[in-house]
């Protein structure tokens, strides 16, 4: 599937970001970087390294499918385990700030 169908976060995406996606594939021969316990070696899409809201070619990398998606899971289980705890234990404002 397109990436403008699968993703939910396409507005985040800059307008260009199939020509970025070629450009990041091709820069890596289409090997997935990331190379989990499921890869299949092939990348036919794009991760983030780090910042999401980053696009510059330094900070992303070709994946397969399966690597990709397991990174991405993985995020989302962090993310909300971290406001499920900050749901639990709400940071206190410091008696002197208050």
């Amino acid at each position: 599937m397109p990436w403008d169908v699968v993703s939910r976060r396409r507005a985040e995406l800059p307008p260009d970001w199939p020509i970025i996606t070629r450009d990041v594939l091709e820069r890596d021969g289409h090997q997935c970087q990331i190379v989990g316990p499921n890869c299949t070696r092939i990348a036919t899409e794009v991760d983030h390294k780090d910042d999401r809201h980053d696009h510059t070619l330094r900070n992303l990398r070709a994946a397969c499918h399966a690597c990709h998606a397991q990174r991405t899971s993985a995020q989302g289980h962090a993310a909300a385990r971290e406001a499920r705890q900050a749901a639990l234990h709400p940071r206190e404002t410091h008696p002197g700030l208050a």
